[in-house]
């Protein structure tokens, strides 16, 4: 079996899509009292830059996963980076609940991935 690059780079961007999605969706959360259509506004410039990887990270991916992989991919890897947002910029703490939940959403993600 031989190694494909269209098989990381998804992996990659969409890592690095996500980081820029999940600062648009709840980076906000950290500044409540900034203007909300402040804070629309600042989302919208970040989402740019997410859509500036997402979209070539599935085009790429298309060659070597099927559109359910390349989503769940997506959410699996939400998943991850959402935890670290949570833990290292809004200073939340992680449960055993969301561990458990999490790992239960990667357990039925690995199903989609099965030939």
């Amino acid at each position: 079996m031989s190694f494909s690059p269209a098989a990381l780079w998804p992996v990659i961007m969409l890592f690095a899509s996500n980081i820029f999605m999940t600062f648009a969706w709840y980076g906000h959360l950290k500044h409540k009292s900034s203007a909300i259509f402040l804070a629309i506004l600042v989302s919208w410039g970040i989402a740019f830059f997410e859509y500036c990887l997402a979209v070539p990270a599935n085009r790429i991916g298309s060659a070597v996963y099927t559109t359910a992989q390349l989503k769940t991919m997506q959410e699996v890897i939400t998943l991850i980076v959402f935890a670290g947002f949570s833990i290292f910029w809004l200073g939340e703490n992680l449960t055993w609940n969301h561990a458990i939940g999490f790992a239960l959403i990667a357990i039925g993600a690995s199903f989609i991935f099965r030939a």
